[in-house]
């Protein structure tokens, strides 16, 4: 294979190919990376997903968090332990330095490469999910900043500030990984900077309380559901979009240990910061836009308000650039036959349309609280049955088998479908759905778990962060054993023969 013309690296000790260079459009998308193009490492991973942890969507989060009616001790325990599944992240990031591919092209080989389309299909509606989260804080940051300057906000106000937002979002991932990568980096130290000044601000105003009486379990159930979601889980599905640039023999322990020091750490800290200002200010957690009750209180300067959501908006659109860029390539393994920055187009254009529907139709935390059950119900399940196909198979694939859709591939199964994974995902996500925190009381038939775990209300305790996998895994475990254990043979006999 003929080594490419390597330019000096944005990284310490890494090279950049030409394939893959900053500020220049990304020519990959869902195909497999040649090894003369692998030039990243893990803290070089890690250091992406610090930029995209070091942000202000987790500092509302944990505002969000002590709406729930957790004292500040609870909350602060949710945090933690909700971060722990930052593992899973690293986890699911393993796969790609041995493939060269996405996730969803990895997939391929646990569903069958049309079962995978479906999939596939789930993962590019929650990325579009995700992205209009961020344009809602955008725009609402957008519209305090033209209040502050003395403007009233209305509807065409808002319209051209969302068209102005998806324009502008859809830069970095239309340029790629590499772009996206450097920008990250770079927006991890100031806004560290700018979260310790607001530490400084809002510490003589936080309490140790936030409210009178602890929340029930149940309670605290679905606060644990809701930080998972936001936090490690919620990721899961676009690690191998960008650990696929590292060597195959990469550390494994390096890659889950980077990761998860660049993930839980800095937003364990953030969200908490989020959760000690809801204390005292909780609009922020109640409010349509969360930026609002920025612009009316009086313990942060209003100089450092303006300097502060300017920063945020930067930096929401670098974190959205993560986003657009996974649902690009994720676009691509459905069988959508166009060039990665192509689908970014077509993604923000779809953006578009519902972020304007969600800005005039309800309020962030409506639409955050209802966007992460929907989530749950398919990535819980998902991430089990990924996880314990690639157990099967001796945590290994062959990568070329993966780029092939048709039937001379070796997972192709049964009209590219393989069933059993099927079927673990829908009893799961059924599974899931039972055990959602509910909003009215549920029929003792649906989930007896749920039924037995009611509170005076009548509302169970959620459970379905983690009833989702363990069912599915168990169901794929016991429908899929002997057609994984023999498509495994198969790999290593074919990896013994492209080695040979």
């Amino acid at each position: 294979m003929a080594v490419s013309t390597q330019r000096e690296s944005p990284f310490a000790g890494a090279a950049l190919p030409e394939g893959d260079q900053p500020f220049r459009i990304e020519q990959h998308g869902v195909d497999f990376i040649p090894l003369s193009e692998r030039w990243a490492r893990p803290r070089d991973v890690a250091s992406m997903w610090a930029g995209a942890s070091v942000q202000i969507e987790y500092f509302i989060y944990g505002a969000v968090l002590m709406t729930f009616g957790f004292t500040f001790a609870q909350a602060l325990s949710l945090i933690i332990i909700g971060n722990l599944s930052y593992f899973l992240l690293g986890l699911c990031s393993l796969q790609g330095p041995q493939t060269g591919t996405t996730v969803f092209g990895i997939n391929r080989a646990s569903y069958g490469p049309n079962g995978s389309r479906v999939i596939a299909f789930f993962n590019w509606l929650t990325q579009i999910g995700f992205e209009v989260e961020g344009l809602i804080l955008i725009v609402g940051a957008a519209l305090v900043l033209q209040t502050k300057a003395g403007f009233t906000a209305g509807t065409p106000a808002k319209v051209i500030f969302v068209l102005l937002a998806v324009a502008v979002q859809a830069v970095l991932p239309f340029l790629g990984h590499a772009t996206i990568v450097r920008t990250l980096r770079f927006l991890a130290i100031p806004f560290l900077v700018l979260f310790a000044v607001l530490l400084a601000f809002a510490l003589p105003h936080a309490t140790t309380t936030g409210v009178a009486h602890a929340a029930d379990w149940q309670t605290y159930m679905e606060g644990l559901a809701f930080t998972i979601v936001l936090s490690g889980l919620g990721w899961a599905e676009c690690g191998n979009d960008y650990s696929r640039y590292c060597r195959p023999d990469t550390s494994a322990k390096a890659i889950v240990g980077w990761v998860f020091l660049a993930t839980a750490v800095p937003e364990i800290l953030i969200m908490t910061l989020g959760a000690a200002v809801g204390t005292f200010l909780p609009s922020v957690g109640k409010a349509s836009n969360a930026f609002l009750p920025f612009a009316h209180q009086h313990f942060i300067p209003a100089w450092f308000v303006v300097v502060f959501l300017v920063f945020s908006i930067v930096q929401l659109f670098a974190i959205n650039s993560l986003d657009v860029y996974s649902s690009g390539v994720t676009l691509q393994a459905m069988g959508v036959h166009v060039k990665r920055y192509v689908a970014v187009l077509i993604d923000c254009v779809i953006a578009l349309g519902v972020t304007l529907y969600a800005i005039f139709a309800s309020s962030f935390a409506t639409y955050l609280k209802d966007f992460v059950d929907v989530v749950i119900v398919w990535i819980a399940p998902w991430a089990a049955i990924f996880l314990t196909d690639w157990a099967m198979r001796r945590f290994r694939y062959v990568p070329r088998e993966l780029q092939r859709t048709g039937r001379a591939s070796l997972y192709y199964r049964e009209n590219g479908v393989f069933w059993p994974a099927i079927v673990a995902q829908i009893v799961g996500m059924y599974a899931a759905i039972s055990a959602l925190a509910a909003t009215f009381p549920l029929p003792r038939w649906l989930n007896e778990l749920t039924y037995a775990t009611r509170d005076s209300y009548g509302y169970g305790a959620d459970f379905s962060v983690f009833l989702g996998p363990a069912v599915a895994a168990v169901v794929y475990l016991a429908l899929g054993w002997r057609g994984v254990r023999r498509q495994a043979a198969a790999q290593d006999a074919a990896l013994a023969e492209s080695a040979a």
